[in-house]
């Protein structure tokens, strides 16, 4: 399994794909990177020798990837946080931060896996639900 920038990528991709696995390498950069290290996009994964894998590690070297990007992203986050800001609350609020709708959607971010549908119940089984709540 072949080792690039600190993860073992799929092997039994193509190589166009497999790069996709590392954090911050999407199509166009995992397109870029091949086309710079000169290597078929086709290619499997567990068919490259170990040249062609230090090319793509010689190509990836000027990015920000993995750690690195993940550590960036969470102190830009962080940051929000700190000044206050309406995205940054939204964050520690957990709700999302980009303007989406909240009443229908979102029910990740607002505790989906808390709410109950009480609409269909009896109400004998609605009481006895609220009194094992309240208990």
């Amino acid at each position: 399994m072949p080792r690039i920038v600190g993860v073992d990528i799929p092997e039994h991709k193509k190589i166009f794909y497999s790069l996709q696995s590392v954090y911050g390498v999407g199509q166009k950069a995992a397109s870029d990177i091949l086309e710079l290290a000169n290597i078929d996009p086709d290619k499997r994964a567990r068919d490259l020798t170990a040249d062609e894998v230090n090319r793509i590690q010689r190509a990836l070297d000027g990015r920000m990837l993995e750690g690195d990007l993940r550590r960036d992203v969470n102190d830009n986050v962080d940051r929000l946080k700190r000044i206050r800001c309406y995205r940054g609350l939204r964050h520690i609020m957990k709700l999302p931060a980009r303007g989406q709708r909240t009443r229908t959607n979102s029910r990740n971010a607002r505790g989906g896996s808390k709410r109950r549908t009480v609409g269909s119940m009896s109400k004998e089984m609605a009481a006895k639900l609220e009194a094992a709540k309240k208990k």
